[in-house]
């Protein structure tokens, strides 16, 4: 599969959800079925797998690789592809985003090692090697995942801001510090260097405030349900088109808070219900430690996409 270019990660990208058999196996069927519904969508810059939403943590490397092979030569002629690179040391990262390069992955989401969360945050160093590590193995864009500070994986904008200037092919990060100020600094420092790095949203729960702060685009799990709504989303608040703004968030609001209620690790199982919902999977099989959700929590998400007005069998809406 070859490289479509010098992709720059900007606009809406959303992160595709991994389908499974009963038995815990990946369906490449319906997976490939799902990239297809997703892919459809006009306005998408980029498809994202192996992420949080395809439970990449659950996935072995050699899953990763024939998941991320799915998804090349699925959707890879229509759309850049990127690979999330998730492994808690660096040399494992290192081999995984080698892998993504040679299999033709246009850019990489390099998130951070579960490693580093008992007080990395003091050892920048360790950050810097790891993504250097990465960087040097692909040889691709990256898109560091930002993680709240509280986590103790996200990284201190001084740690932010030296991890730019060394690494020069991180071109974005995907914000996810969950913290109002602190996003509107990443937002105004990063995109105001000399060499602008592009933030790119994944505050699902308060996604337009975001997006009006000038992020350059946003990459989200929710977009392997409602792509195309945040789509819309995207090229209102691109226009300034606040009133049409308002009317997307206004249909996004009840998704997004029934994908995103507490236990929050439950997103993505809500988001498969979401899509055997609406006649885009078969299946809604998470890997454990997820486990089935009751019928009461499912019935909360059918009055959310009914309250949203999602129920198209099959493709996705075309929001206006």
């Amino acid at each position: 599969m070859a490289r479509l270019g010098s992709f720059v990660p900007a606009g809406v990208i959303p992160a595709c959800l991994l389908p499974f058999d009963e038995d815990f196996a990946i369906d490449a069927g319906e997976y490939r079925k799902h990239l297809r519904d997703i892919a459809s969508v006009p306005g998408l810059a980029a498809i994202t797998t192996n992420a949080h939403a395809s439970e990449v943590h659950a996935c072995s490397v050699e899953e990763q690789r024939r998941v991320l092979d799915l998804t090349l030569d699925e959707v890879g002629d229509r759309l850049p592809v990127v690979a999330g690179i998730y492994a808690d040391g660096s040399l494992a990262a290192a081999e995984i985003a080698g892998m993504a390069a040679r299999a033709g992955a246009a850019a990489l989401l390099v998130f951070p090692p579960n490693s580093m969360s008992m007080g990395g945050q003091l050892r920048p160093e360790m950050a810097l090697a790891h993504f250097q590590r990465v960087a040097d193995a692909a040889g691709l864009p990256l898109i560091l995942f930002q993680y709240s500070l509280v986590s103790g994986l996200g990284y201190p904008l001084e740690t932010l801001l030296r991890l730019v200037d060394s690494v020069p092919s991180i071109l974005a990060i995907k914000d996810w510090c969950n913290d109002g100020m602190l996003h509107e600094r990443h937002v105004r420092t990063l995109q105001g260097l000399p060499r602008p790095v592009n933030v790119l949203t994944t505050h699902s729960t308060w996604l337009m405030s975001s997006l009006v702060l000038g992020c350059k685009g946003l990459l989200s799990g929710a977009g392997s349900v409602i792509a195309d709504l945040q789509a819309a989303l995207w090229r209102a608040v691109e226009a300034r088109d606040l009133a049409a703004a308002q009317a997307h968030s206004e249909r996004i609001y009840p998704v997004i808070q029934a994908f995103y209620a507490p236990p929050f690790l439950d997103m993505h199982n809500r988001m498969k219900e979401a899509l055997v919902l609406l006649g885009r999977l078969k299946r809604a099989v998470v890997r454990p430690p997820l486990i089935k959700l009751p019928a009461s929590e499912v019935a909360r998400i059918r009055a959310a996409l009914a309250q949203a007005r999602i129920t198209t069998a099959g493709a996705f809406d075309r929001a206006a």
